[in-house]
């Protein structure tokens, strides 16, 4: 896709699409401790709840929101969302903000998320997957962004540049070089947002082995890099797996290849930074061969631990430019892209502060700080020809390249090196719950309209 083609379109279609947010998030106790309670009941049935569930473990609770048609909207409801559930937690219960776990206890008490008849599946699945990883590599958890651009605007695009695809397979088109795109730059996206630069003594000892430092209360961090949850020992497949982006019927192949030859149990068991989405997601590969992709979802996303919900809508206006950047954004032919990138990813989220470390570039080595500021560059722009007026959103990601010291993960370094790792977010946490309890205080329920269409469902085991 040329930014010529683009260009020929209003900007405000040019932003249309579909948004979602999904983040996932421990509860603790004020000590610092997993809570090891039952879901709370609050929420009701985690199988029925469309807002609020488990992911894989019963102590860690899963936010959903449904799509909306503008970024501001979908970060507002999951706003509101993490307000009300951080809330409704009992008093000596908080969200953990940090993709990396509390104090855990001994693996065979990690509680699996418990289902009723209608979901033994997915109880099995979980089981399965905690005999294969280990529980406590589980207990990670961050924030997925769902999106899609407007099917009208993508109409008009197939029209605009004369594709000879069918619509189906030019919309497959759009999704796939943003992923293959996506790949080859998420690097940059773990140092923006990245902020998970610590581990206490009871997490996987792969990670605690990878930090250089440690603190005065049984917690390891690291003064190199920005995200180990993206890191070589973060939540991912036991052996790196490369499925073609060339297309759909490319990639379906591929994942079930995989999954033939036992690596993954089924096709979600391929965890990348970008997944490829289907209109029936649980018929995966069936309904990505048959009816092509939907929307894209983005993985790279930690916690943010200084926000009440764990994100900052900057980042995510910023992530939506990017993906608009990442279609316009001529691809190299190097050969070994996939393999590069996931070298690139993994020094970036274990190394970026390292003025030593360097990227691959289709096989040359170059800093972090000069490609980087090439993309800013780049996307500015864009939004120059595109009529974006989202300026200040990228000064903020270019001053976090020239000055390491903004980024999320040397804030929160200077915090552990004075308070420790638990201690810090201990306090970051109860600190967010308490934000949070103001928050909707300080709603007028009789008059707001997204308070009584979407708390009643988030709360749908409450009987108030």
């Amino acid at each position: 896709m040329d930014l010529k083609y683009l260009s020929k379109l209003p900007t405000d279609e040019i932003l249309a699409g579909s948004f979602g947010i999904e983040w996932e998030s421990l509860r603790a106790n004020s000590r610092g401790e997993l809570s090891l309670t039952p879901h709370p009941e609050v929420f009701g049935d985690k199988l029925t709840n469309p807002l609020v569930t488990t992911d894989f473990s019963e102590s860690q609770i899963e936010i959903i929101t449904p799509t909306f048609d503008s970024l501001d909207e979908a970060f507002d409801i999951f706003s509101l969302l993490a307000d009300v559930v951080n809330a409704s937690l009992p008093d000596d219960e908080y969200l953990w903000f940090q993709s990396i776990p509390c104090i855990l206890p001994y693996s065979n008490q990690i509680p699996i998320a418990q289902y009723s008849e209608e979901g033994a599946e997915s109880q099995k699945y979980r089981e399965a997957l905690a005999r294969k990883y280990g529980l406590k590599k589980q207990m990670i958890s961050g924030v997925h962004f769902n999106f899609s651009f407007s099917d009208v605007v993508l109409q008009k695009l197939h029209k605009i540049t004369g594709s000879e695809l069918s619509f189906r397979l030019f919309k497959d088109q759009v999704y796939l070089k943003i992923a293959r795109n996506y790949l080859r730059y998420c690097w940059l996206i773990i140092y923006l947002t990245g902020c998970s630069i610590g581990s206490h003594a009871t997490f996987s000892s792969d990670c605690i082995h990878l930090m250089d430092a440690r603190d005065a209360y049984g917690s390891y961090y690291s003064t190199k890099g920005p995200s180990f949850r993206n890191a070589s020992c973060g939540y991912k497949n036991l052996k790196e797996l490369y499925p073609s982006y060339d297309d759909v019927d490319a990639f379906t192949h591929d994942v079930q290849s995989f999954i033939d030859d036992g690596d993954l149990s089924e096709a979600k068991e391929l965890y990348t930074q970008i997944r490829l989405k289907p209109s029936d997601p649980k018929d995966y590969l069936n309904s990505l061969s048959n009816d092509g992709i939907e929307y894209i979802e983005i993985r790279t996303l930690d916690i943010n631990p200084f926000y009440k919900c764990g994100l900052i809508k900057c980042d995510m206006k910023f992530l939506h430019l990017f993906l608009i950047y990442l279609l316009i954004k001529n691809e190299s032919d190097y050969p070994d892209w996939q393999k590069e990138a996931h070298i690139n990813e993994e020094n970036t989220a274990e190394k970026a502060y390292d003025d030593e470390m360097r990227l691959l570039r289709d096989g040359e080595e170059v800093t972090l700080q000069s490609w980087a500021a090439e993309i800013i560059n780049e996307m500015y722009g864009m939004c120059d020809v595109l009529g974006i007026n989202e300026y200040l959103t990228l000064k903020i990601m270019h001053d976090r390249i020239v000055d390491p010291e903004l980024t999320y993960g040397k804030r929160l370094l200077q915090l552990i090196k004075e308070r420790g790792y638990i201690n810090t977010h201990t306090m970051l946490s109860m600190n967010n719950k308490k934000t949070s309890k103001d928050a909707v205080k300080s709603i007028d329920f009789k008059d707001s309209e997204k308070f009584k269409r979407y708390v009643p469902i988030a709360l749908i085991g409450c009987n108030d």
